[in-house]
């Protein structure tokens, strides 16, 4: 063996750290053959032996099987192509271990039933086409008779979750609750409301100076009222109540100028309306889901000034 040191199995068992056993069974599968024998039959492995050895025990522990490790060995394929199949299924178990991770954790955060659980598992299995079709019904019943209207298109874009293909565990979790509250009927039928609202909500040109959308008229009037620390009860919240309810006139086209109840009560019934905590809730699920910074609520601005018109309202009795 041109001057080779061989070592006997006993010695190539200490320079590996595996059993005698495990050796021997590696070498009569023919995936670690000896080296030589003596006249006596006793097993010699070389050098190369070693390395292969140090190979198989890594394969083994990467969790690659042996009928694997020996089409390596005999290089019938190559080690590269291997690898990247293994690789590939661990991304696939990863995947599939965040996702029953992200129910688990939603189940004791959320005190969930036994049906609920079983819910939340299915929609985190859901492929990326059963998502879309999932998020497209919802999106359509929202939308229903209003697609054909340009406010929409941004509007249902901005609404649609895209969950990356490796998600984050929080991901996993905020999807299967937005995609839980999706299902919701009565959900559905209040933002189909606020959408028909919204087609109805722009005003012909910019009254007051305000934006054309009343969300937006509101946001702009009430957040620095807010941040002023004006109550809504008190004179000087009086402009600003007087103002969206002029807007609120422009829209409807109507002639009445406030404080006219009638324009106050319309006007406090449709922000009641808009301030859904579930809308908030899915829009802060999909900034989640979707990786976005997560959006203001709209929640304070609404119920102050519903709070405004309703002390107005009552004063006029």
């Amino acid at each position: 063996m041109n001057g080779e040191t061989l070592h006997s199995i006993g010695d190539l068992a200490r320079r590996t750290g595996l059993t005698v056993k495990a050796i021997r069974f590696y070498a009569d599968t023919g995936i670690v053959p000896p080296t030589d024998r003596t006249p006596s039959g006793y097993r010699r492995y070389g050098s190369d032996a070693v390395a292969r050895i140090e190979l198989v025990r890594t394969l083994r522990e990467l969790g690659i099987d042996l009928a694997t490790i020996r089409k390596v060995m005999d290089r019938e394929v190559s080690l590269t192509d291997v690898a990247a199949t293994h690789a590939e299924a661990l991304d696939v178990q990863i995947r599939v271990l965040r996702q029953r991770r992200a129910v688990l954790t939603s189940v004791v955060r959320r005190g969930s039933t036994p049906q609920e659980m079983e819910l939340m598992h299915k929609l985190a299995r859901l492929s990326e086409s059963e998502r879309h079709c999932l998020i497209d019904d919802f999106l359509d019943a929202v939308f229903d008779g209003l697609r054909d209207n340009p406010v929409f298109a941004a509007a249902t874009r901005s609404m649609t979750p895209e969950l990356p293909d490796d998600p984050e565990p929080e991901q996993i979790e905020a999807w299967t609750e937005l995609a839980e509250l999706s299902q919701d009927d009565d959900f559905r039928s209040a933002l189909h409301g606020m959408a028909q609202d919204l087609a109805t909500d722009r005003a012909p040109d910019h009254a007051s100076g305000l934006p054309r959308i009343l969300a937006e008229a509101v946001r702009a009037e009430v957040v620095p009222a807010l941040e002023a620390g004006v109550e809504p009860d008190s004179a000087e919240a009086e402009p600003i109540v007087a103002a969206l309810a002029l807007y609120y006139a422009h829209i409807l086209g109507h002639q009445a100028a406030p404080p006219d109840p009638a324009l106050y009560r319309g006007l406090a019934a449709r922000l009641e309306q808009m301030n859904d905590p579930r809308r908030d809730r899915y829009l802060s699920l999909l900034a989640v889901v979707n990786g976005w910074q997560a959006p203001e609520s709209l929640e304070p601005v609404l119920t102050w000034a519903v709070e405004a018109l309703r002390h107005r309202m009552h004063e006029q009795r």
